[in-house]
C-alpha cells in the first residue's frame, strides 16, 4: 500500500479541502455539534450538488466512478474541516449498494437518485424482539395477496426511522422453509397506512433508534429485490457493505474527537491548572493515539482489499471492534477531565455539553452495527482462522 496520494488524488483533495473552507463554517451547526434534520437534508443536498456524494458508484447510478481511495479522503476532510456527514447514511453504504446489486433497472432508477440527494431518507429493517443478531431468526411475515406482499410483524433497533421515507426489510416469506431459505427482502414505503414508528428515547434524549410496526402493510409485489427466498443472500450483500464502508466513517469521528480531546486537555481546569501538564493525562492520551493510528493503517489494509477484490474483508470488523471500545474510553476521559462540572449537562457543561452528550452517546458503540462478542466471533474465525466456536 502506498500511503501518498497520487497527482490525481492530491488534486482531488485540493479541491475538496478549498471547497470546504468556502462552503461550511462548524460555528453555524445547529444544537451543539448535532444538527437538525433540516439542516442536515439542506447540508446533503450541498455535498450532492458539488459532486461529493456516490464517490465510488457508478457513473450509470449517478456516482463518480471514483476509486474507494477518494472516499477515504472524503471521509479525512471531512474530519478535518469537522462537518457532518450526508443525512442519508444508512441509504449510501446499506440500501443503494444492495439495491445496485441486486435491483432492477426500474428499481435502480426510481431509488438511487432521490437517495443520492439526500431527497429520501433511508432506514433498515432486519433486527427483532428476540432476534437482534440473528437475522435469520426473524418472524415478521409477508404474504403475497394479488399484487402486493401484506406485512405483519415487528422491528427493532432501526436508526432514523422515525424520519425516514423508506425502509430495507427483511420478512420470512415461505415459514415451511429453512431458517435462512425463507427470507425475503422488501423495499418499504414508510409512509404506507399500517406503518407505525415508535421512537426510543435514548441516554443521550435523542430518538436515535425506533421500534417499527407493520400492521397489514400491502407492499408492491415488484418492492422485492432478488427473489422470494433470497433474502438472506442479499441481506449479506447489505451486511458487508455496512461494515465495510463503516470504517472509514468511524475512524474519522475517533479522529475527530481526538483532536477535540488534545484541545481540551490544553484548556485551563477550573483551578487553573493546565490538564496536558499531568504526566498521566499525557500517558492516556498517547494511548488513544496509539489507538488512533492502529486504525487508522488497519482501515488501509481494508482499502487495499477493495481495491485489489472490489469487495472490504473481515478486516473492517477489527476496526469497529477495537473502535467502539477506544471510543467509550476516550470520551469518557475527556469528561473527566473538566472534573465535576463534567457530571453537568448541556445547560452547564464545557463546550455546551459536548462530552457529555459524546460519552452516554458511546454507551452503544459495542452494541450497535455488530456487537463486540460477534465481531470477537468474526476476527478469530475469518482473520485468525481459528476453529469455530459452535
Amino acid at each position: 500500500m502506498d500511503f501518498r496520494d497520487t497527482a490525481a488524488e492530491a488534486a482531488f483533495r485540493a479541491k475538496l479541502r478549498e471547497w470546504y473552507a468556502e462552503n461550511f463554517d462548524p460555528s453555524e451547526i445547529p444544537g451543539a455539534g448535532r444538527p437538525e434534520v433540516d439542516y442536515m437534508r439542506a447540508w446533503s443536498h450541498k455535498l450532492f450538488e458539488a459532486g461529493y456524494v456516490g464517490l465510488t458508484w457508478p457513473k450509470d447510478y449517478g456516482g463518480a466512478g471514483l476509486s474507494p481511495s477518494y472516499q477515504a479522503i472524503y471521509f479525512e476532510e471531512m474530519v478535518r474541516a469537522q462537518a457532518p456527514e450526508h443525512i442519508g447514511i444508512i441509504g449510501l453504504n446499506m440500501a443503494g449498494p444492495t439495491i445496485m446489486a441486486w435491483g432492477t433497472p426500474e428499481q435502480k432508477q426510481r431509488y438511487l437518485p432521490k437517495l443520492l440527494s439526500g431527497e429520501e431518507i433511508w432506514c433498515q429493517g432486519f433486527s427483532e424482539p428476540g432476534s437482534g443478531s440473528d437475522l435469520a431468526g426473524a418472524r415478521t411475515t409477508a404474504v403475497l395477496d394479488g399484487d402486493h406482499w401484506v406485512v405483519n410483524g415487528q422491528k427493532v433497533w432501526s436508526s432514523w426511522a422515525h424520519i425516514a421515507d423508506w425502509c430495507i426489510l427483511v420478512v420470512r416469506t415461505d415459514p415451511a422453509a429453512g431458517k435462512h431459505a425463507g427470507l425475503s427482502y422488501l423495499l418499504v414505503d414508510m409512509h404506507s397506512p399500517g406503518v407505525e414508528v415508535r421512537p426510543l428515547k435514548q441516554i443521550t434524549g435523542d430518538p436515535e433508534f425506533n421500534e417499527i410496526f407493520f400492521d397489514d402493510v400491502r407492499v408492491p409485489k415488484d418492492s422485492i429485490l432478488g427473489k422470494p427466498g433470497d433474502g438472506w443472500k442479499v441481506a449479506m450483500t447489505t451486511l458487508l457493505h455496512e461494515r465495510g464502508t463503516l470504517a472509514f466513517a468511524l475512524v474519522g469521528q475517533f479522529r475527530q474527537h481526538f483532536t477535540k480531546l488534545v484541545e481540551l486537555a490544553k484548556q485551563p481546569a477550573p483551578d487553573g491548572s493546565i490538564p496536558a501538564d499531568d504526566p498521566v493525562v499525557r500517558d492516556t492520551i498517547a494511548r488513544e493515539w496509539i489507538a488512533l493510528q492502529s486504525l487508522v493503517f488497519t482501515n488501509y489494509r481494508t482499502l487495499t482489499t477493495l481495491l485489489t477484490k472490489g469487495q472490504p474483508g473481515p478486516e473492517s470488523s477489527v476496526v469497529k471492534l477495537v473502535w467502539s471500545e477506544a471510543n467509550q474510553r476516550l470520551t469518557k476521559f475527556a469528561r473527566s477531565l473538566q472534573g465535576l462540572s463534567g457530571m453537568l449537562d448541556d445547560k452547564g457543561g464545557v463546550g455546551d455539553g459536548y462530552w457529555q452528550y459524546r460519552q452516554l452517546r458511546s454507551r452503544g458503540n459495542t452494541i450497535e452495527a455488530g456487537t463486540s462478542e460477534i465481531l470477537r466471533n468474526i476476527v478469530a474465525e475469518r482473520v485468525l482462522g481459528l476453529p469455530r466456536s459452535r
